[in-house]
Formats: structure tokens, C-alpha cells, sequence
């Protein structure tokens, strides 16, 4: 008989590249705890507000961060994959999420926290895109911070407005259906990279 072993719990780290409390992408990732698998377990981080526009001379002052820094540093090093829900600003990344991004890339004595970290992307907003535009920049900068992002599936959730409820709560069945698939393919990009890589057979 085949032993069963379960497969173990990933914890995941969510960030919202909005500071507004109600924003639709903080919804997006509370509907995102609700619909996750049993073996994610999704944490919201709400600390984006306390990390501040990047500085060298600050860096310099305080080598391993400001507070805010340092706890989004820990945060995100402890985790087994982070998912980050942007909106769409300008046809961009918002500003406060780039300048995070910017922070966490950084040499510090954690080390560079998004080398090598399973990344998932999604986004909300109240127009027609879905924020495709804002997901293409962020992308582009999570390369380049060395993360390992999810190539698909994409998750572009348009005319948000119509998709949750006046409480914030996602209410969309395509939208939901959507969703756990997106949290399923990420659990198994998660597995996959931790899975160690096969030796190689010598003769």
C-alpha cells in the first residue's frame, strides 16, 4: 500500500498596491483568503503605508531599513510565495507599490528577499481592462527584482464595481471561479519550485 503524504501548507503573503482600506484589490485578496485551498494559508499585509519613499541616504543611516522596511522585509522572507493584487494607475503600477518593490530589492542583511520568490499577480479596477497594463509593469519590475513569477494563469478582474457588493465582498460567480483556479495554479508553481531538483544518473 501506498503511503499518503498531504501536501504541506504554503504560506502565502498578500500584498494590496493600494493604500485605501476599501480598495476593490484589498477585496480581491479577502475574497482570495476565503477561496484558497486548505493547503495555502494567505496572510494580508496592511504595512505598505508605513514604508517610506526610498532614500539611499536613509538606507545609508539604517542599513537594514526603517521599521516598516525591515517588517515587510520579515514578512515577505518568511513566506513561501507572495501574491500582489494592483490596480492600475496611469496605465502603471502605482507609486507606493513600486517604491515597496524598490525597497525590498535592495542588498540588506536579510538578503534580497524577492530573489527566488514565487510571485502571483492579479489586479481589480473600475474600468474595462482589468488592469492588464499595471500587471504587464509590475511584472516587468518583479523580473528584474529576481522573483519567480507565475506566467498563467492571469487574472484581470474589469468593472470591478459589478463583481463585489456594496460590503466588499466578491459576489461574481465567474469572478470566484476564476479565482480558486488562479489560487490552484499557484499552489502547484509554489510546489514546483520547491521541489528539488533531479539528480543526475552517472554511468
Amino acid at each position: 500500500m501506498t503511503a499518503f503524504h498531504p501536501m504541506p501548507t504554503r504560506r502565502v503573503l498578500c500584498l494590496a498596491g493600494s493604500l485605501r482600506r476599501a480598495s476593490w484589490n484589498r477585496c480581491l485578496l479577502q475574497a482570495a483568503t476565503l477561496q484558497a485551498p486548505a493547503s495555502l494559508q494567505l496572510d494580508v499585509h496592511d504595512a505598505l503605508g508605513t514604508v517610506p519613499l526610498f532614500d539611499e541616504d536613509l538606507e545609508s543611516r539604517e542599513p537594514a531599513g526603517p521599521s516598516g522596511v525591515q517588517a515587510l522585509r520579515a514578512a515577505v522572507a518568511a513566506a513561501d510565495g507572495v501574491i500582489i493584487a494592483t490596480p492600475e494607475y496611469n496605465q502603471s503600477l502605482p507609486g507606493v507599490l513600486k517604491n515597496t518593490l524598490d525597497w525590498l530589492s535592495r542588498e540588506s542583511p536579510a538578503g534580497e528577499v524577492l530573489a527566488g520568490k514565487p510571485v502571483a499577480v492579479l489586479g481589480a479596477s473600475s474600468g474595462p481592462w482589468g488592469t492588464r497594463l499595471a500587471q504587464a509593469s509590475l511584472r516587468q519590475v518583479l523580473h528584474t527584482c529576481g522573483a519567480l513569477v507565475m506566467p498563467a494563469p492571469s487574472l484581470f478582474v474589469a468593472r470591478a464595481a459589478e463583481r463585489f457588493d456594496a460590503q466588499g465582498w466578491l459576489t461574481d460567480t465567474a469572478t470566484l471561479q476564476s479565482l480558486q483556479s488562479f489560487l490552484l495554479a499557484f499552489e502547484s508553481w509554489i510546489e514546483r519550485l520547491a521541489a528539488p531538483a533531479p539528480s543526475l544518473a552517472t554511468g
